[in-house]
């Protein structure tokens, strides 16, 4: 049994004012709230999933495979993470995901708990297994001084 473990990071900046993009982080709707500018539905998080599963497999699926799949229409990023989870090896399995997220806004508290349980399922997790912590960046950077949205995402992994 070996211990796997992947680091992603993934970050976008929001929108052009009046572009109307929906706000989605970790698979919620953030309503109300400005959304991020990118050629899929601009899942800060789970983008940094995807990527922190490459850590896991190997493979490149952000930018790579997704920006194909993206070209053909496939803009849910829930869809990327599950063309990055179809790369893990057999024997394979997820064993804990900790979400980080900066941003100046919107606020994550009143929905990290609905982040947790959308990537839980998306995992096929308990969701005891799913992390979210969020911090404001204190104006420190462009995200913190509210431009956007980074992520970073760990995964850890047991492998047969």
């Amino acid at each position: 049994m070996r211990v796997r473990t992947g680091l992603g990071q993934d970050s976008h900046r929001f929108a052009p004012e009046g572009s109307n993009r929906p706000l989605r982080i970790g698979g919620v709707l953030f309503e109300g709230h400005a959304g991020l500018d990118g050629n899929s539905d601009a899942d800060v998080a789970l983008h940094a999933l995807v990527n922190a599963l490459s850590g896991v497999h190997g493979e490149v699926v952000l930018g790579s495979v997704t920006d194909r799949m993206c070209a053909a229409g496939v803009t849910d990023s829930g869809a990327y993470v599950r063309e990055s989870l179809a790369r893990l090896r057999p024997g394979t399995r997820l064993q804990h995901v900790s979400i980080s997220l900066e941003c100046r806004r919107p606020p994550i508290a009143p929905k990290a708990e609905a982040i947790r349980a959308s990537v839980a399922a998306l995992l096929g997790l308990e969701l005891r297994d799913v992390a979210v912590t969020a911090h404001s960046g204190e104006g420190l950077s462009a995200v913190g001084r509210g431009e956007g949205i980074y992520a970073t995402v760990l995964v850890t992994a047991l492998e047969d």
